[in-house]
């Protein structure tokens, strides 16, 4: 299938797509990309699509397995690390358990060294600490991003937590 045709479903089923989009997500700007992600992944995949064979129907799978990963990952993401309003006062840990108010504050303040502590990395620690911690790449597709070996990516995760540790231990903070 040649790009062509790309577009030529684009014309026909564009419109589905993005009506369907929009009610899985249940949000427009969502719903907008979750449809621009099917038709790129579409183009990726035009191999597999026969034009012949109801090509609306892959470009609604593809959205229902965008969709659910990144449901998935959504979810994987709250768990680990919980979306909070800075101004609450009493925090809440992954158990569900409260934490006092001292706890949490120190517990904000390590984040927030850590976050000036990595800014500060150069680069070639600084962004697979970031791309790994923040983006939750795998080393493969770190490795595939900056153009360096596996073994690489993982002396440079190592060295910069390293980093990161002397770092916080010179400013006081114990038991790292």
């Amino acid at each position: 299938m040649e790009l062509e045709d790309i577009e030529k479903i684009i014309a026909e089923y564009g419109n589905v797509v993005y009506k369907f989009c929009i009610k899985l997500t249940q949000n427009k700007e969502d719903g907008e990309d979750l449809y621009q992600q099917t038709f790129l992944k579409a183009i990726e995949l035009k191999h597999k699509i026969d034009k012949n064979n109801n090509p609306r129907s892959f470009l609604v799978s593809v959205s229902i397995k965008i969709w659910k990963n990144t449901v998935r990952k959504n979810n994987r993401r709250k768990l680990i690390a919980p979306s909070m309003n800075i101004d609450d006062y009493e925090l809440i840990d992954i158990k569900g358990t409260s934490l006092n108010t001292e706890q949490g504050i120190l517990k904000k303040e390590t984040e927030r060294e850590v976050n000036l502590i990595v800014g500060k990395l150069e680069d070639k620690f600084k962004l697979p600490i970031i791309m790994h911690y923040t983006v939750e790449m795998s080393l493969d597709e770190i490795a595939k991003s900056l153009k360096i070996p596996k073994g690489t990516v993982k002396s440079r995760l190592h060295k910069g937590r390293q980093i990161i540790k002397k770092e916080l231990e010179d400013m006081g903070y114990e038991g790292l």
